[in-house]
């Protein structure tokens, strides 16, 4: 009898995704992308081939010596990006100055901070009164841009990744590729794989797929997980090969193509960062590493009342403004 009613009479909840879908779309969209690397590794030019944007039209390009006295610097792009109705606010956060110095020691700290400084303010907003419109500004992916040159990964390359992969899901990328050939270009990423395993580096783990995935859908996941570090190669020009208009890089021995999948692995992670891991990315940041910081908020909160708390019942003729005093370094230390 119940199986009957339910077919003669539809009650309706079936139509909850697509509200939930027309919820999305009105309200749009947010992530934060970041890019760290040495200059001259075609971040700019990357991030441009993947949005179909110009996000450093007014960027000023610095000579030698100035790259070479300039600190590690923060700047952050945003742009409005609308596709078939639906808008994304998309902010680039670049790391200019990074590895340029003859000493970089501790270059990633600005970078750190700035990761924090992300999480303490949506922490601050979420525990307001007015939580309504909290603006997400945390950092959901790093691309970490490892030169093609040399044998592997540098100190810096380890220290840098060491000291983020807690924070943010770090993504490495081999830059430049069509500076090396197919089989240079595996004998990297070999190399790459075994230092990132060997030196604990934790980077953005793909998620398994459903098994009620189609089959085309798994063996795209398995292909990504493979090539993983990708080597890229950015374009903004686009040139004329086997008769098409194609973005691409003009060399006098032939043409490289962006969007070739057997010249590099651009497409790859095209597919990943936009159409099929964006909102893992963001999940994750969200889940995971936000969680973390936010828990260790409330743990160093909880300790530093508690010590006030014993203060007052350990000095009980101290005057109240030494224990208000107590509680708001507590306050102000739990945010650091």
């Amino acid at each position: 009898i119940d199986i009957r009613l339910r077919i003669l009479y539809y009650v309706g909840f079936a139509t909850l995704p697509n509200q939930v879908h027309r919820k999305s779309v009105k309200k749009g969209f947010d992530f934060t992308l970041m890019v760290a690397g040495e200059s001259g590794m075609g971040k700019s030019t990357l991030v441009n081939s993947l949005f179909l944007t110009d996000l450093y039209k007014d960027r000023k390009l610095l000579n030698a010596e100035e790259r070479i006295n300039q600190t590690v610097e923060i700047i952050k792009h945003t742009v409005d990006i609308e596709e078939k109705g639906v808008k994304l606010k998309l902010t680039i956060v670049d790391t200019p100055g990074f590895g340029d110095a003859v000493n970089n020691n501790e270059c990633w700290k600005p970078i750190t901070d700035y990761i924090d400084q992300q999480f303490e303010q949506y922490f601050r907003d979420e525990s307001g009164l007015n939580r309504k419109n909290i603006q997400d500004n945390r950092v959901h992916c790093c691309l970490y841009f490892i030169p093609p040159f040399g044998h592997g990964l540098r100190p810096v390359d380890v220290e840098f990744m060491k000291a983020l992969h807690e924070k943010v899901n770090v993504v490495p990328l081999i830059a430049k590729a069509d500076c090396l050939t197919p089989n240079e270009i595996k004998k990297l990423k070999d190399r790459v794989r075994e230092e990132i395993e060997r030196f604990g580096i934790k980077v953005y783990q793909f998620p398994e797929c459903d098994s009620d995935e189609d089959e085309e859908f798994k063996q795209l996941d398995k292909e990504l997980k493979e090539c993983c570090p990708l080597a890229v190669i950015g374009s903004n020009t686009v040139v004329e090969a086997r008769g098409q208009r194609v973005r691409g890089r003009l060399y006098p021995w032939g043409i490289v193509e962006v969007e070739n999948q057997s010249h590099c692995d651009f497409v790859k992670l095209r597919n990943m960062l936009i159409r099929s891991h964006m909102h893992d990315l963001k999940d994750v940041t969200c889940d995971v590493h936000y969680e973390n910081y936010r828990a260790q908020c409330i743990q160093d909160m909880t300790r530093y009342v508690r010590l006030c708390v014993y203060c007052r019942a350990g000095f009980p003729k101290l005057g109240p403004w030494v224990h208000i005093l107590f509680f708001a370094l507590a306050l102000h230390s739990s945010f650091k």
